[in-house]
């Protein structure tokens, strides 16, 4: 019995069709047109204006009064038991807390930004209200984004020092996530330009900044399913192709050297145009779904590399370290350290060498999906 460098369970993965999740591989037709997103370009984002005006808080006949017009009031995060709002009325009703913590209340328009009112309090029986006539009004402003390998990354200040900021986007085009970092990894969209993405900043006292911008999506188009001319392996003469050691799918995951089949899904790549000039660029793609991490020397860039030049899996980005061009005698040289793929015998790690192996190991052939044995 051969020893199997995997395990026995293997890694699921929705199926991508088009810019929409398909639920299981059955629905995906084939030949099926989709898309692996490379890169993502935020344009600068229009700050939106804060539609209410004249907001405050003062005290009243044992309640306190929030003023402002244009919005409505909600109480942010945990208020002491016992504490109200109906409208734009804060009351109490229990008996005496010392030292009450203050209170926030997010004045909100009609587009959904919001400015916060941090207000002391004294809490007596069934009776609230301001400790003097202070409060401090928290608002959001310079929401902007930036660029940096491939993902748009945001920022926006707090006028109240110290509150976290997260971020969110909507109207994304289909095959894209929302987070913190609008990033490209795993993105399904189709490329283009698209207008009227909403960012959303939030901070920690609920104040609301919203904005739009542009996204630019840079994708290849790959074909789903196992009969794909884009799905494969690039497999030497004697049958090793690249292989994501025990199918590990994660960043820093090495790629070993072992025998390319179509029912190993730790076997399966994507291969698409690269950005550079005559490259080409391998994503792992288990059971012929793309999972956003790509073959890359890292050239020495990564501490866990086993081998300074060793091949692993990194997010997918437009740099050389993922970029392969294929010589007229099949061997594969990085564009960014200018090092030939070299094998170490099956099950060994690929790495980058300054020659190609005397005994033919590196002359790679692609090979599709439905020319690899079973």
């Amino acid at each position: 019995m051969r020893f199997s460098l995997r395990g026995a369970l293997g890694v699921a993965c929705p199926a991508l069709l088009g810019s929409a999740i398909v639920v299981g591989a059955a629905a995906l037709p084939a030949k099926a047109q989709a898309y692996q997103d490379t890169a993502l370009i935020g344009g600068s984002v229009s700050d939106s204006t804060f539609a209410g005006s004249g907001i405050g808080s003062y005290d009243g006949n044992g309640v306190i009064k929030l003023s402002g017009t244009g919005v409505t009031w909600s109480l942010h995060g945990t208020v002491p038991a016992g504490v109200t709002l109906s409208g734009n009325t804060i009351s109490y009703s229990g008996g005496v807390v010392q030292s009450p913590l203050p209170i926030v209340a997010d004045a909100t328009d009609k587009n959904g930004n919001a400015e916060a009112l941090e207000i002391p309090i004294s809490l007596l029986t069934n009776y609230i209200l301001m400790q003097g006539p202070a409060y401090t009004l928290v608002t959001l402003s310079g929401l902007t984004d930036s660029n940096a390998t491939g993902d748009v990354h945001f920022s926006a200040s707090s006028s109240e020092s110290g509150d976290s900021i997260s971020f969110a986007e909507s109207n994304l085009p289909a095959g894209l996530t929302s987070g913190n970092i609008l990033t490209y990894v795993g993105g399904t969209a189709a490329p283009g330009n698209y207008d009227g993405v909403v960012v959303t900043a939030t901070n920690s006292d609920g104040a609301v900044l919203k904005g739009t911008f542009t996204l630019t999506v840079d994708a290849n188009s790959v074909s789903g399913g196992g009969g794909s001319s884009s799905l494969g392996d690039e497999v030497n003469r004697f049958g090793n192709g690249f292989d994501s050691y025990r199918q590990h799918q994660y960043a820093g995951a090495t790629i070993v050297g072992w025998t390319a089949t179509q029912g190993d899904p730790a076997t399966h790549f994507m291969l698409s145009n690269g950005t550079h000039q005559g490259a080409v660029q391998f994503e792992y793609a288990p059971k012929g779904y793309g999972s956003g991490l790509c073959v890359s020397d890292p050239g020495g860039g990564w501490s866990s590399d086993p081998l300074r030049d060793g091949l692993i899996l990194a997010p997918c980005n437009t740099g050389p370290f993922q970029q392969f061009v294929p010589q007229s005698n099949g061997t594969l040289q990085n564009v960014a350290t200018g090092l030939y793929v070299n094998p170490a015998g099956t099950g060994g790690q690929l790495r980058g060498g300054t020659a190609a192996t005397p005994w033919g190991g590196s002359s790679y052939t692609w090979k599709n999906y439905s020319s690899l044995p079973a």
